[in-house]
């Protein structure tokens, strides 16, 4: 017995090693030698723990630390031993049970970190016990009951901990717990906000064991949670027993419980507290989310989590930035594979930062949430609760605007950019972020080419999911932004079967704009999405719904548009109602077809017209007129039932009548309804918004085959004016040569521009390499870069910072200007009321881009017209003109796309009789001349490149050699100043493929080729030119040999003479001696082939024979005599 208690005492003292592995397993080998031999007493050991593991309140450090965790191991060796148990079940009247809690109390009482062990301890001895002992051994016991009564005001996590897990034990109805727990005990009576706040204190001091979560939290999350899922399962029984009432008083209590929480322990005592109570408060929400219900969460992310989070985020270098992150990662991660949660979420998070979450928090968040809902449902579901949001200020408005709640004195000064976030200012930046949002949850539902792989019945089901959120974010946007309700904010239409919501507050003139301009694209992304929907498969009009709406809309008597139209908007958008209709049932009653494709884009433009007339007063009222006239006049029977049905007055007008004229459109009489159309284009094209410019584009599109030159010239015109440009006085305006251009002049002001070249500068260029077989290629390829890199919206055009120096050589005076061209005219009387930083050059600039896109359209369409070669003329000058200084790049890139892709690669070109040979002459001797002289390679490129097309549009005239020989006089003027003007920058290479591309060309120029050779100075052009009559004798291969043949018969001698002066002067250079040897080799060949031999050696003198044999070798063998 003496040895047993020996190695009892070693054990005791083994708990007191600062060794936490040799402290557990000594703790196990005594519960092993307590649970085997029972002769230990019990009671011995309990009072040897404290006596050999003293602890005195003057004891400090690791000693203390070491013993009183030994006492902790000691007593859970008792526990675990079971003999404490065992003996009170033999002797329930033993106080050994009593006086074991009682020490195990006192022991945790003595410091913080062995508190929870010692509940820990307790709760697993009397896990085994029943009811009735927990109440007379353990609860009623004398230090427990002075625990519990002073835990609420110390704040002692672990005592409410312990009298939780008591109650949910025993669910005992007696004040037994202190402050701890409401008497009688419910969670309703724990939940509320007079409970929660006297525990507050316990809530707070739970952040001890951070990062660790204390165990109070696990069993307060699971009463919210097992509160919410038993009134689940309430509401479903009701809902069987049809006892309804119940259902909701049931649901608002879950809730209130949880608000009541969030409120007193999470906003008012955690996030008010220092930084790992902050921290706590983010772990305990993470802990929550993902066993709360979507309603739930937006309970839980009140305004003081969002703001607090947005606190911690805006300063990276805060103590809790890495825990808001993990926050936010964590929030993301739980709720991305639950759109009604992820919906939950998106809306709080916006609604308390007031749309600028990502903003200010500088992630991504909100939008990478956005972009995971793409499911109709799930997307129409987000899109209700955006609109919800928009409408529902109170919820907004009634949060604390004092953003300091979310810090105490001890957390940083956070940097969200103004601590004014929350103000009246702020409920406009949400509702901004609004519209401006829900346009971005449809494109997640947006139709794309790989809706072509799903069959018919998949590709209807997306068409109608897609309409129905249109359908919905249109009504939203057309009540918002066009109409207001003259008694209260809410209005019933009977007709629709739905009840419109207005904010209680009005709604602002930019957020209507805002709603309007969205409606405006929401109706162009509905006309795109028509063209990709397979054949078979008709989607849903979403213009006519609109416009039906609106007509709907407008006639209950309690809404109003939001603005009163004048006189002028107001007829305008009642004739824009009934033509738009009007063309509709046209529309459907001729099915598909040209004419009902007319229609169809004519109605949009209408639509787009309208809602511009709205948001622009007095500024389109006009263009509305006009296309409705244009539309009367191209359908007579839209005037016909125009006038047999016409609707009701929206506003409860009179009937309009035309007798006032001003559906007179222009004075003229004479002009096509098509030149009405396109002057009425270009009367609001600088102005208008996207949309609408599409719109234009759509009916351009369709309506391209009827433009006529009138027409075409006034969009020309456009391209070619500049604001700033001098504007020379002409005698005689109306001349139709006003509209040819002369390219010539810009390029001749160039080489003003650039003066006299330095001779030396051709000297270095004589001696330089020059790899003219490769220069057409390089050149060609200079020009295709530029269209890779063209601009394609002409909406983002950069303002130029003045006129360009150029001449704009159109022949009109300001005055002409303003008599043929209004829209210009419009844009120079508004240079003193354009908004913003927006200037004439810049406004202008994106007018001639918008045009731009109409002649690139019209090229497309026509390319084989003769009014191609109008277009050509115009864009090649304002294709040169761009290149000064002040040109813009934008426009340059466009001009040059269109020149490359839509006329000199077009698959037509311009043919047939009234396509004048002397036009082409004329149009060509300006490209040669731009190509042979122009500094821009871009420009000469291009030049190139249209003479080769001009070429093609003359050989398929089919003209005699008489008429083409002002052709070849052109090339030979141009060679002729290549040789004797040191200004010209005329590249070899480019006449080559010229050559190549035409042969009858070279031909002809053969001759004038080698009189130029032998009286050229310069070795580096006298080889080049070698180079182009060696191009001209290949082109004889396959030739017509006759033709060839008398061609060399007529200039042989003056080959001869050539061929003996180029040998006599061999040049030094090594690669330019094997060019002329090359020269010879083909001349002799070609005479070969030609059967010209004798002819050849009867031209040859001796002295050119002996250079020929001795520098050409085997190549003049079958010339020997």
């Amino acid at each position: 017995m003496i040895e047993l208690r020996r190695h009892t005492s070693i054990n005791c003292y083994a708990w007191g090693s600062y060794l936490q592995f040799a402290r557990q397993g000594f703790a196990l080998g005594l519960a092993a030698v307590l649970q085997s031999i029972k002769a230990i007493s019990v009671e011995a050991v309990m009072k040897l723990i404290p006596a050999l593991l003293e602890y005195s309140a003057s004891m400090k450090g690791p000693e203390a630390k070491d013993n009183l965790l030994g006492r902790l191991f000691g007593f859970g060796s008792l526990a675990r031993s079971g003999r404490v148990l065992g003996q009170w079940k033999r002797d329930k009247s033993s106080p050994l049970l009593r006086d074991f809690v009682t020490e195990v109390v006192q022991l945790g009482n003595k410091k913080r970190y062995l508190t929870e062990p010692a509940v820990a301890l307790i709760l697993d001895l009397t896990r085994k016990l029943p009811d009735e002992a927990i109440f007379s051994e353990v609860l009623d016991t004398p230090c427990v009951q002075d625990w519990f009564n002073r835990a609420a005001n110390v704040g002692d996590p672990d005592a409410l901990f312990l009298a939780l897990k008591f109650q949910e034990r025993t669910n005992v109805q007696r004040e037994i717990f202190g402050k701890l727990l409401p008497y009688p005990f419910s969670l309703d009576n724990f939940f509320t906000e007079e409970h929660l706040l006297s525990l507050a204190a316990c809530f707070k001091e739970s952040a001890f064991c951070l990062p660790r979560i204390h165990s109070i939290w696990h069993v307060i999350t699971d009463m919210l949670i097992r509160k919410e899922a038993s009134q689940s399962d309430n509401n479903t029984s009701s809902s069987k027993k049809h006892k309804k009432s119940k259902k909701g008083s049931s649901s608002e209590d879950s809730k209130k419980n949880l608000r009541n929480f969030c409120e007193v322990i999470i906003e008012r005592s955690l996030l008010l507290s220092s930084h790992d109570r902050k921290h706590l408060a983010f772990n305990i929400i993470i802990d929550l989310l993902p066993r709360l219900s979507p309603s739930s969460i937006q309970v839980i992310l009140s305004s003081k989590v969002v703001l607090g989070l947005m606190d911690i985020l805006s300063n990276a270098s805060s103590w809790l930035y890495n825990a808001g992150q993990h926050f936010l990662k964590e929030l993301v991660s739980l709720v991305s594979n639950d759109n009604d949660r992820c919906v939950a979420v998106i809306i709080n998070l916006q609604k308390y930062s007031f749309g600028r979450f990502d903003s200010l928090t500088k992630t991504k968040t909100v939008k990478g949430l956005i972009a995971k809902i793409q499911n109709g449902q799930d997307c129409l579901h987000l899109v209700q609760n955006l609109m919800a949001l928009f409408v529902d200020e109170g919820s907004v408005t009634d949060e604390p605007s004092d953003q300091s709640q979310t810090t105490d004195e001890n957390s940083e000064v956070g940097s969200i950019e103004d601590k004014e976030l929350v103000g009246e200012g702020n409920a406009d930046l949400l509702k901004s972020w609004v519209v401006n949002t829900i346009p971005f949850v449809l494109k997640n539902l947006k139709l794309t080419s790989k809706g072509c792989s799903l069959t018919d019945s998949e590709m209807i089901k997306c068409i109608e999911e897609k309409f129905q959120v249109q359908t919905e974010i249109l009504k939203f946007f057309a009540v918002q932004g066009l109409f207001s309700a003259s008694l209260g904010t809410e209005v019933t239409s009977f007709e629709l079967q739905e009840k419109f919501k207005w904010p209680k507050a009005a709604i602002s003139t930019s957020l209507r704009n805002e709603c309007i301009e969205q409606l405006q694209l929401l109706l162009e992304d509905a006309q795109k999405d028509e063209a990709l929907h397979v054949s078979g498969v008709k989607s849903n009009d979403l213009g006519f719904y609109f416009m039906r709406f609106i007509n709907t809309v407008c006639n209950i008597p309690s809404v109003s548009l939001f603005r009163t139209l004048s006189s002028n908007d107001d007829n305008a958008f009642k004739k824009t109602l009934a033509t738009e209709s009007a063309l509709f049932q046209e529309e459907r009653k001729i099915g598909t077809g040209l004419d009902s494709t007319k229609m169809h884009v004519i109605r949009y433009l209408l639509i787009q017209l309208l809602l511009q007339v709205l948001l622009h007063p007095e500024e389109f009222w006009e263009a509305a007129i006009d296309v409705i006239i244009c539309c009367k006049k191209t359908f007579p029977s839209i005037a016909q039932s125009d006038n047999s049905s016409a609707p009701e007055s929206v506003e409860g007008g009179t009937e309009e009548s035309d007798e006032d004229g001003s559906e007179e459109p222009n004075e003229d009489g004479s002009l096509e309804s098509i030149d009405v159309l396109v002057q009425t284009f270009l009367s609001v094209l600088p102005h208008v918004s996207g949309p609408v410019c599409f719109a234009i584009e759509q009916v351009f599109r369709v309506f391209s085959d009827e433009i006529t030159e009138t027409g075409l010239l006034d969009m020309l015109r456009v391209v070619k004016i500049d604001l700033k440009g001098s504007r020379r006085q002409t005698d005689s305006d109306d001349d139709e040569d006003e509209a040819r251009v002369d390219i010539e002049d810009d390029d001749e002001m160039e080489d003003a521009d650039v003066g006299n070249v330095d001779d030396a500068t051709d000297e270095m260029d004589e001696e330089m390499e020059d790899d003219s077989a490769d220069e057409v290629d390089e050149d060609q390829d200079d020009l295709e870069e530029t269209v890779d890199n063209k601009a394609k919206d002409g909406d983002d055009a950069e303002a130029t910072k003045g006129g360009e120096d150029s001449d704009d050589s159109d022949g009109m005076d300001d005055d002409a200007m303003f008599r043929i061209d209004p829209y210009i005219a419009r844009i120079f009387k508004e240079r003193n009321n354009l908004p913003g930083s927006e200037t004439q050059q810049s406004q202008l600039m994106r007018f001639k881009l918008r045009v731009l896109t109409l002649l690139e359209i019209y090229l497309q369409r026509n390319p084989g017209k003769k009014l191609v070669l109008e277009v050509y003329a115009f864009l090649m000058q304002a294709f040169v003109k761009s290149h000064s200084a002040d040109g813009n790049e934008q426009f340059r890139q466009r001009i040059g796309g269109i020149l490359q892709k839509r006329i000199f690669k077009a698959k037509e070109c311009p043919k047939g009789f009234d396509v004048e040979l002397s036009r082409l002459e004329s149009l060509l001797q300006k490209a040669l001349h731009l190509a042979s002289r122009s500094r821009y390679k871009a420009v000469a490129s291009a030049a190139q490149n249209a003479t080769f097309w001009i070429l093609k549009i003359i050989n398929s005239k089919g003209c005699s050699k008489q008429e083409l020989a002002s052709v070849v006089d052109k090339f030979q003027y141009m060679l002729n100043d290549y040789f004797s003007n040191k200004k010209s920058r005329l590249k070899i290479g480019f006449v080559k493929e010229a050559f190549r591309r035409n042969p009858w060309v070279g031909r002809e120029l053969f001759g004038f080729a080698l009189q130029k050779i032998g009286s050229t100075k310069a070795e580096y052009r006298r080889v080049q030119t070698l180079e182009l009559v060696d191009c001209i004798l290949k082109s004889w291969v396959g030739d017509d040999v006759s033709s060839a043949s008398k061609v060399l018969k007529k200039h042989m001698a003056l080959l001869c003479e050539l061929m003996q002066e180029i040998l006599t002067k061999m040049p030094e250079n090594k690669s330019r001696r094997q060019e002329v040897r090359r020269f010879c080799t083909r001349a002799l060949q070609t005479v070969t082939r030609l059967n010209l031999k004798e002819k050849f050696q009867k031209k040859l003198s001796s002295e050119a024979y002996t250079l020929c044999e001795a520098q050409l070798g085997a190549a003049f063998v079958p010339f020997r005599q």
